[in-house]
């Protein structure tokens, strides 16, 4: 893949965004629609799943049919961020510095109040099979991202104030959050305070971002707990070098995405705790093989699940290749083949507007531009991609 074809990638999906405000529709949007919520359905966790499922599941887009508005969201904002603060490493100018402060002052503005720290949740009503998360409510997975884009920002671009979010945001992670596992040497953290459930790549998360936090203070309790989160997730780790969803008998599947969020957190956990590497590489390396070998077709495709090739997931590609080029000082492989990913999401899933499509299924290719899961994440992706050809 040459520069020029990235560059227009990532410059034609920038331009869609920001003509849009950042702002759009999302797979798990669809309680957010005024004809649900005029029903006594609205009350059903059944018929809430049920009618999540319908909309996110269907080829053709209802959300405008279902009356379901656009929103900024969080998640999506912290990825904007992030690709900016790569963006801002490769040029470093005034403008790309300007443009970060913007992204990062907006995320600081969404986050939530009446927590220990700082925490951010989604713009819908949430109904997993597990639990049901009102809008707003603070998870750790949006919470995590924007703490990395925080944690960033304060190594890039010195600001105090900056440091001072992702600290924060700790306080949240050890004060709010449930710890659905603790033995004196393993902890797990929940997925938010309203849930108790063991999701291995949710409380990787966190760990990541105490880990971030005691890099840049030297606070050896935030350590402590970041080795004991990342020590229970390392010891569910299967033989074959893989990790289920979560603990719960329900939770028992394999996917390409969470996988890949696992493997990321614990490569930037190993360069942020170095001496917890005897615990960290021999896991990471297994993990990685096993990820390959499982998740991806000899041309690059990204499969969502280990067992089925389809469908072909643009959320899944981006976290491809933004995990590959966190491990591009551990594998050395890992670089060359997030080029090839890269290449057959831009070819296979790129609209000429710029944004990416949702899917690209066995029968039918789902043309949706979702905002977070998609455009949001591939600007990361790409921008990541951009600053690592940069170092070469």
């Amino acid at each position: 893949m040459d520069d020029s074809l990235l560059a227009k990638a990532y410059d034609r999906l920038l331009v869609w965004c920001r003509e849009r405000d950042y702002s759009g529709h999302d797979p798990f949007d669809a309680l957010n629609s005024r004809l649900f919520q005029a029903t006594p359905l609205k009350h059903s966790s059944v018929a809430r799943l049920a009618w999540t499922q319908l909309i996110k599941r269907s080829p053709v887009n209802l959300r405008n049919l279902a009356l379901v508005p656009t929103g900024t969201n969080a998640k999506a904002m912290a990825l904007f961020a992030l690709a900016s603060l790569a963006n801002h490493r490769r040029q470093k100018s005034s403008v790309t510095e300007s443009e970060t402060q913007k992204l990062l002052e907006l995320l600081r503005s969404m986050s939530l109040t009446g927590w220990h720290g700082d925490a951010w949740g989604y713009n819908f009503d949430w109904q997993s099979r597990n639990f049901f998360a009102p809008r707003s409510t603070p998870m750790i997975v949006p919470t995590a991202f924007a703490a990395r884009a925080f944690l960033e920002a304060a190594a890039t671009l010195g600001k105090t104030s900056h440091l001072d979010s992702a600290r924060s945001t700790c306080d949240f992670i050890l004060q709010d959050l449930h710890r659905s596992y603790e033995s004196p040497t393993e902890i797990c953290f929940s997925y938010s305070p309203e849930s108790n459930t063991r999701i291995y790549n949710a409380s990787l998360l966190a760990a990541e971002i105490l880990a971030g936090a005691a890099c840049l203070t030297g606070e050896a309790e935030l350590a402590r707990f970041a080795a004991m989160a990342t020590r229970y997730v390392v010891n569910q780790q299967d033989d074959d070098g893989g990790w289920a969803y979560g603990a719960a008998p329900g939770q028992s599947w394999r996917d390409n995405l969470h996988t890949a969020f696992v493997l990321s957190s614990l490569s930037r956990i190993l360069r942020q705790l170095p001496a917890e590497a005897e615990l960290i590489r021999p896991a990471l390396q297994r993990g990685y093989i096993y990820w390959r070998e499982h998740f991806f077709l000899a041309d690059g495709r990204p499969k969502y699940y280990d067992e089925r090739s389809n469908p072909a997931d643009v959320h899944t590609a981006a976290s491809a290749i933004v995990t590959l080029i966190d491990l591009a000082d551990l594998e050395e492989d890992a670089v060359p083949f997030a080029e090839e990913v890269a290449g057959w999401t831009i070819r296979n899933l790129q609209d000429p507007q710029g944004f990416f499509y949702y899917q690209r299924r066995r029968f039918v290719l789902v043309r949706t531009p979702f905002m977070r899961w998609g455009q949001a994440w591939m600007l990361y992706a790409l921008a990541r991609m951009r600053e690592q050809r940069a170092l070469l």
